[in-house]
């Protein structure tokens, strides 16, 4: 993809956190930024930044069979989309015991079903042109894990094994995917933005309350900026060779390579077990 000075960015939930960060620095850069909302107060709200180049859409993404309309919408009256970013999702804290299937299956209409059905709307129009720039963000919990949110740790571990075939599926058509993983932003992942279960079982109250507690209390004084976040992404997209794989934030870099360290670990520590299973 040779990029443009200014490019159509198209992006699932713009109301706040990292979606309305990154529409507010690309309509300041210049892009036209159509984005998605879910009420027409907030679309109102987000045509009124900059008229003429920010272009609400309602949509919500566990509708999937609206996505293509409006998809095929853009193209046709805005412009070809050159950059998509899947931000829309939600974490659901709650231990596993304690959550039900609903939750779950919530959990991945929202964060990963409605991302798959976003890219397959956008990619046959990025594939004819044979340019595209995919992010679809991810977290710091789609490669490692806390107790307590197993069921968000799930969603982004699945729609990290997605984003990194799909790139090399469509790297070949000049299709860039990353994947953009954040620590802790000063968004409202943790607070309004976040679905909590129930307690009942009390055998997990050690393991779990000190996490919830300690969650709730750094909410608002995380140490990411989701400004200086969305000007990386601008970066990012506008790269001529973007990562597969972007960490947003100190606390994911050492949290990640703990975790690779400790994979590393229990690998050598189990290898001669593992290869022992081939046949001889």
């Amino acid at each position: 993809m040779t990029t443009k000075e200014t490019m159509t960015i198209f992006i699932t939930g713009v109301s706040s956190g990292f979606g309305r960060a990154l529409a507010e620095k690309a309509l300041d850069a210049g892009h036209t930024v159509v984005g998605t909302l879910r009420n027409e107060q907030g679309k109102a709200e987000f045509d009124a930044l900059k008229p003429g180049f920010a272009f609400g859409k309602l949509l919500d993404v566990t509708d999937t069979t609206a996505i293509a309309p409006v998809v095929a919408e853009i193209e046709r009256d805005i412009g070809g989309i050159d950059v998509l970013v899947n931000n829309a999702g939600y974490g659901h804290e709650g231990l596993l015991e304690e959550s039900s299937m609903d939750d779950l299956r919530r959990q991945f209409e929202v964060n990963v079903f409605g991302p798959v059905a976003v890219m397959q709307a956008v990619l046959p129009y990025m594939r004819r042109r044979r340019a595209g720039r995919v992010l679809n963000i991810t977290s710091m919990g789609g490669l490692m894990t806390m107790p307590g949110i197993s069921f968000y740790h799930g969603s982004k571990f699945a729609l990290e094994g997605i984003s990194e075939s799909l790139g090399k599926e469509v790297k070949s058509f000049g299709i860039h995917v990353t994947a953009v993983e954040p620590g802790g932003f000063r968004t409202d992942w943790a607070g309004r933005s976040m679905v909590r279960a129930e307690r009942s079982i009390s055998d997990y109250d050690a393991v779990f309350e000190p996490l919830r507690a300690n969650r709730a209390a750094r909410n608002g004084k995380q140490a990411g900026n989701p400004e200086k976040a969305a000007e990386v992404m601008l970066a990012l997209i506008a790269s001529d060779n973007p990562p597969a794989h972007l960490l947003l934030g100190r606390d994911a870099i050492s949290l990640v390579r703990e975790k690779l360290g400790l994979l590393k670990s229990e690998f050598d520590a189990w290898e001669q077990i593992s290869a022992s299973t081939d046949f001889d």
